[in-house]
């Protein structure tokens, strides 16, 4: 199979869907690997890097997507990406389809066979592409929150693990999922007071034992939400719903009688936001203010550490791309339900649930609309 590695273009994003290592496993199962020159630039690999592990570069993103039989990729494909793609190329990448209708039409429209980090999963009811990033984003979200708390960025000037005779600040996490443990993590290691949120209570006990008491683990009700979140000095919204967009858990009246100068980090942002008043941001201007409060919501939080978010990816995705280079996608999907969750879009059918509920699309089971 000829596999594309575009140059992503998304704002200071410098990730890359592939590693010189991971052409090199690519290559030594017999496939062409095509990848834009100075796609990896941005984390220190150069084009001689990847040719030297067996790739093709190439000068522009035209001529990989015009060649590729996959594309692999980190963010969801950007309107002029989308209108490179054709009838029968594989995507695989990050969509987030559910907030982001345009990019779902262009997808549908296409006829290529689209399947989404997000929504593979694995035998353990987890979501084995999306966790590596959801542990470099919660422990970024608590760097994010501390310098929104900082006076140069509109916050109250509050050192998140306080000092001797001064109290820390208090930090709310909602979800106690991978973004939220790896956020009360850090925040924990940094001394400040943190609480986690969380309807389950399995999830709850689990933070309870992990943190040996440490962190507040709390069931989440309307009333205990509202309370937590205006006691708050940062909040943090860790909520995932797979593939679906995420509920406006902090309403815009929590907003307006939280404390002046507090923060909130929306890492659910990718999917629409857990905060009414959450609207995606760039690392170029990550922040805004609204009543008073500092809103960090930048939709590619791990961009900002690319070179170890790229490893990380790379480890979780390697072994199904070589999958799908191998067996080619009907069989790979067919022989594995887990990537055959990933599946959001294929041959002009919606095949995820969530995104077809979420933008008003008629669904099709994934096998009908494979075997179509």
């Amino acid at each position: 199979m000829i596999i594309g590695v575009p140059k992503e273009i998304k704002n200071h994003e410098y990730r890359v869907g592939m590693t010189p290592a991971s052409v090199r496993e690519l290559v030594n199962h017999k496939h062409s690997v095509l990848v834009e020159t100075n796609a990896g630039m941005g984390i220190g690999f150069t084009d001689e890097d990847y040719s030297a592990a067996g790739a093709t570069v190439l000068a522009t993103a035209a001529e990989v997507f015009a060649k590729a039989e996959m594309i692999v990729k980190v963010k969801e494909p950007l309107a002029n990406e989308r209108a490179m793609i054709r009838e029968g190329q594989i995507l695989f990448t990050y969509l987030h389809l559910a907030p982001d209708l345009a990019q779902t039409e262009d997808l549908i429209k296409s006829k290529a066979i689209c399947i989404a980090y997000e929504t593979v999963t694995d035998n353990k009811g987890g979501l084995p592409l999306l966790a590596p990033m959801s542990e470099v984003a919660g422990r970024m979200s608590i760097q994010a929150g501390a310098r929104a708390l900082e006076k140069s960025s509109g916050g109250c000037g509050m050192l998140l693990g306080g000092v001797p005779g001064v109290k820390p600040a208090k930090v709310v996490v909602i979800g106690g999922g991978m973004v939220g443990t790896n956020a009360a993590q850090m925040a924990l290691g940094l001394g400040a007071d943190v609480t986690v949120i969380d309807r389950s209570v399995d999830v709850l006990r689990r933070i309870n034992a992990q943190f040996n008491g440490a962190v507040k683990a709390i069931y989440s009700t309307v009333d205990a939400l509202e309370q937590e979140v205006l006691a708050a000095d940062l909040v943090i919204g860790g909520v995932l719903v797979p593939g679906a967009a995420a509920p406006k858990l902090v309403t815009a009246d929590h907003i307006k009688r939280m404390k002046p100068g507090s923060a909130v980090v929306d890492v659910a942002i990718d999917q629409g936001g857990c905060i009414a008043t959450s609207k995606a941001t760039t690392h170029a201007d990550p922040t805004y203010i609204v009543d008073g409060v500092v809103h960090y919501c930048v939709a590619n939080m791990p961009g900002a550490v690319p070179r170890t978010s790229t490893f990380a990816l790379n480890n979780a995705t390697l072994p199904f791309i070589v999958r799908i280079a191998n067996k080619g996608y009907k069989q790979a999907l067919l022989e594995d339900s887990h990537l055959m969750n990933g599946l959001n879009v294929i041959h002009g059918k919606v095949t995820n649930q969530s995104v077809a509920d979420a933008l008003g699309f008629a669904f099709v089971e994934p096998k009908t609309a494979l075997n179509a």
